[in-house]
């Protein structure tokens, strides 16, 4: 009996050995020295990853990865929209690159208005006169001759290659293309690479694009000049009269990305590198975690009351500032110092009542004396010499405008939503505007992007960003205090469920299962409208761990991460 406890005992204590060595091995699987892409789609991840194998570096890979979503996964990825890029070398240099849209040279603040002076909606989202000027290939040419180290044509070419010779459709690709069936016939009545003719799409189907094989070519082969003039520039403008819409060729040729200086901050001895103005999402962000800077938030817990009680309180808050204070720094003076001084942030909150929701009707913006559809993406890449990219780009709404460039086979974004059609009246994510982002001409619409990057004693901490319209800062925001805070590994931060508070409309958005049902109880009861959605955000992200890069790519979507 005793031969047999004993036996029991050694297989008993071996298995707890195998385990044991199966969970430090697994932990240790997803780490990579080399470098590591995390991108919307896998055949965008596979792209990024092939340029890092072919010793390019991370803007190599984040150019290529650009172009390669503007084929794999055209309801976000581009060439007809923008975007932002923040950018942090290998020795600690950063820069953030703006390319986002700006509004056509005849765009007019009452466009978008009836005779009575009611904003028209539709016109902003759908069609011809919705686009911006697209800045997605001044972009990418502006941070390849920067930082690049492989040739144009190499970074470019997997996109061409994709267009040319298909790629599979994922189930959701393919359940997406079906259902905008009828608004691509709308919106085009040429055929497009987009409609199945036959029959519905199904997955893993190959999508061909030709045309917009083409128009890569172009690219590859003339640089700007092959967008931004000459054939493509043409088609633009014919598909701009054919719908009556703004854009000329000289709003084309007058189109350039722009080099904007970084808003550094601090959050407890991490160092977040984020986006400027047009962006609203760095000074959002920074304010936010100023706000909760103060608060024990490791010791509350993830989800405790309190801390979602004051992270929503935090964010009524800032989403008011957003309001009025943020808009083009080139045609409005943004008082960025004041809203970043913590002595405001400590002011802001000390409102807060632990006991009842502070009603938004009660936030008003802070006054100075100063002079996105979820359909976004984003995707994060880091090197093998530790230079990391975090690009976040979009149409605005899904498929943007739904209108293709007959010809070259891209879609034209929506962006010209995203300014205050009316100042006050929402746009279709909810966030109200002011004059600070009313429409002028050439102006750049205020986003809620929020590409980002983290440090830590020096060195490259966390990459990360996420598509999502209003909920992108939120989401950002969440995804770093579960890592700092919350001590989640990188996948388990991304997967995490989130919430949502905006300012107005005055409710707490909620992913299904964030809160227990006495949560919910418990904090209605203190007047918070609780509002179930579906998912909110689909963050990618990297992060810098003893072993190597670990990547988080979210569930939400078919985010892939890619490392070597």
């Amino acid at each position: 009996m005793y031969q047999q406890l004993r036996k029991n005992t050694l297989i008993l204590f071996s298995l707890l050995l195998i385990t044991s060595f199966c969970t430090i091995t697994n932990a240790n699987l997803p780490a990579y020295k080399n470098g590591m892409v995390v991108t919307a789609h896998p055949e965008a991840s596979k792209v990024g990853i092939n340029i890092l194998k072919q010793k390019g570096n991370a803007v190599d890979a984040a150019v290529a990865v650009q172009f390669a979503l503007a084929v794999v996964y055209p309801n976000a990825g581009n060439i007809g929209g923008g975007g932002f890029m923040v950018y942090r070398s290998k020795t600690g240099e950063s820069a953030t690159l703006d390319f986002r849209e700006k509004a056509p040279a005849s765009a007019s603040r009452k466009m978008y208005l009836d005779q009575a002076g009611n904003a028209i909606t539709d016109k902003s989202l759908y069609g011809h006169l919705a686009p911006g000027v697209p800045g997605s290939v001044a972009g990418m040419l502006e941070a390849h001759q920067k930082y690049g180290k492989l040739s144009w044509k190499q970074v470019i070419q997997p996109a061409i290659d994709l267009a040319k010779k298909g790629f599979p459709l994922t189930t959701r690709q393919a359940e997406e293309l079906n259902n905008q069936k009828q608004n691509f016939i709308k919106f085009n009545p040429e055929v497009t690479a987009f409609i199945n003719q036959k029959t519905l799409w199904k997955q893993g189907d190959l999508l061909l694009q030709p045309e917009l094989a083409k128009t890569l070519e172009r690219i590859r082969d003339h640089g700007r000049a092959g967008f931004y003039e000459g054939e493509t520039a043409s088609l633009i403008v014919a598909e701009m009269k054919r719908g009556k819409g703004l854009i000329t060729k000289e709003d084309l040729k007058n189109y350039h990305a722009v080099w904007r200086t970084p808003i550094i901050g601090n959050y407890k001895g991490y160092k977040i590198i984020t986006m400027p103005p047009p962006s609203s999402g760095g000074i959002a962000l920074l304010q936010l975690l100023e706000a909760v800077d103060p608060y024990p938030l490791k010791r509350w817990g993830q989800h405790a009351d309190s801390t979602i009680q004051l992270i929503v309180e935090a964010e009524r808050r800032v989403y008011a500032d957003r309001a009025t204070h943020l808009g083009d720094p080139d045609f409005y003076k943004v008082p960025q110092q004041q809203l970043l001084n913590p002595a405001y942030q400590l002011a802001r909150m000390s409102s807060l009542s632990w006991n009842k929701a502070t009603p938004s009707t009660d936030i008003k913006a802070g006054q100075f004396s100063a002079h996105e559809s979820p359909e976004t993406t984003h995707f994060s890449i880091a090197d093998q010499e530790g230079n990391a990219v975090s690009i976040t780009t979009t149409l605005n709404g899904s498929y943007g405008s739904l209108v293709v460039v007959s010809g070259a086979g891209f879609l034209l974004n929506n962006e010209m939503d995203d300014f205050s059609v009316k100042p006050g009246t929402p746009n279709m994510y909810g966030l109200v505007g002011g004059e600070a982002n009313a429409i002028q001409p050439n102006k750049r619409m205020l986003s809620s992007m929020t590409p980002t990057i983290l440090e830590k004693d020096g060195k490259l901490f966390m990459v990360l960003g996420t598509p999502g319209g209003s909920t992108i800062i939120t989401s950002v925001f969440q995804t770093i205090l579960n890592v700092i805070e919350f001590d989640q590994s990188m996948q388990e931060a991304v997967e995490a469920k989130r919430f949502h508070h905006q300012w107005l409309p005055d409710e707490v958005y909620t992913e299904d299962g964030t809160l227990s049902p006495s949560q919910i109880n418990i904090l209605q009861q203190k007047g918070y409208k609780i509002s179930p959605r579906e998912p909110i955000g689909r963050v990618d992200a990297i992060l810098t761990t003893q072993d190597g890069y670990t990547g988080g790519a979210d569930p939400r979507g078919d985010d892939t991460k890619s490392g070597y």
